[in-house]
């Protein structure tokens, strides 16, 4: 099984929150969000400790993911710093973390539609 890593953005805590719960309902375990009140490596580790209804994946994999994408994306990851410092008493950081192939069938029952 193979997994993906990104940065998708910044947003409230409140929003993140309430998207999580909404996620939650839909009991859809292809992909899971994180959030951190910082834009580091460690954090967004940690987080993943803390992920309501946790998937059934190789964490140990996901994990390498995680830091293969940290490793990979200075420039991105730099932006997003950034972003997070401007809105920092308020917000999270959010990433997302898939399985790849529940991804894809995903992206691709959109189209089909």
């Amino acid at each position: 099984m193979s997994y993906t890593f990104d940065i998708v953005g910044v947003t409230s805590i409140g929003t993140f929150v309430q998207f999580q719960h909404q996620l939650s309902q839909k009991n859809y375990l292809g992909k899971t969000y994180l959030g951190s009140y910082d834009c580091s490596l460690d954090s967004l580790i940690q987080a993943t400790k803390t992920i309501p209804d946790k998937p059934n994946w190789d964490w140990d994999q996901v994990l390498e993911e995680i830091v293969n994408f940290w490793v990979k994306s200075e420039a991105g990851i730099q932006h997003w710093k950034q972003q997070l410092e401007i809105v920092k008493e308020e917000s999270l950081l959010v990433a997302r973390i898939a399985n790849s192939e529940a991804l894809r069938q995903e992206f691709e029952s959109l189209f089909k539609r």
